[in-house]
């Protein structure tokens, strides 16, 4: 194909906001964070309406570059149409020397909406909100997806003897980083509410190490049982388990 047609049908498309396949021969040059080059060969530069600009090779599912929420441009220079994208903050260039083109396909896409997650974190916590004594008789309410400076509780309650509870809900294992996440939101809730809090990390499973940090904070760990369905999950059951530490592994 030659290249002034090819660039043609780029401009077009990219107007169009299509979503564009490009295969041909070309040299990438990246400068931003770091720096990279990528020597001329074989590649697929699918851009996409929302200015999202990716480089493929015949290898992994990942693409080698790409940049979302770019500015795109393409001109003929030095004998190749120069594709290049760009952003200002951070400020970040792809160029693309474009040599000789194979294939160029475009399509008018229809906006649709997002995929919708079954089983998601907050669908489950929407779950335990219509009875939190399925955690802990006496468990009652307070606020769901309460934000606070370090971060969003999942579930913000209060316990039969008046204390306050910090849950947090994870769909899979509990690992380090979730116990340390719920001892932050523990200490916000009791520093600014003035009040003695608890903390229960509610997951299917959580790692040994992560366990042991968690009794070390005092806090409670519950065990979630859940299916996905559709249109949403079902928790079928809760079980809190108290004895050691190798029974959660």
């Amino acid at each position: 194909m030659q290249l002034k047609q090819a660039l043609s049908q780029i401009k077009a498309a990219i107007g169009r906001k299509d979503l564009i396949m490009v295969v041909g021969n070309c040299y990438v040059e990246y400068w931003g964070r770091a720096a990279s080059k990528l020597p001329r060969g074989k590649r697929l530069l699918l851009i996409k309406g929302d200015s999202s600009f990716a480089i493929h090779q015949n290898r992994l599912l990942k693409p080698t570059n790409y940049m979302m929420g770019a500015r795109i441009g393409a001109e003929i220079k030095d004998g190749a149409i120069l594709l290049s994208a760009r952003k200002l903050k951070p400020k970040e260039t792809i160029n693309v020397s474009l040599y000789s083109v194979e294939g160029i396909h475009s399509y008018p896409m229809d906006e649709s909406a997002d995929i919708r997650l079954f089983g998601s974190e907050k669908e489950l916590s929407d779950e335990l909100m219509q009875d939190l004594s399925f955690l802990e008789p006496g468990l009652k309410p307070l606020k769901q997806e309460d934000v606070f400076r370090k971060g969003v509780v999942d579930i913000l309650a209060e316990d039969a003897k008046g204390q306050l509870v910090v849950i947090e809900l994870k769909r899979r294992q509990a690992d380090y980083n979730a116990v340390m996440q719920l001892k932050r939101y523990m200490q916000q809730v009791e520093k600014i509410k003035g009040k003695e809090t608890r903390g229960l990390l509610v997951a299917p499973s959580i790692g040994k190490n992560a366990y042991e940090l968690l009794e070390r904070n005092g806090c409670e760990f519950f065990r979630l049982d859940f299916e996905i369905g559709n249109p949403k999950a079902k928790i079928k059951g809760l079980q809190k388990k108290q004895e050691t530490i190798d029974q959660f592994f």
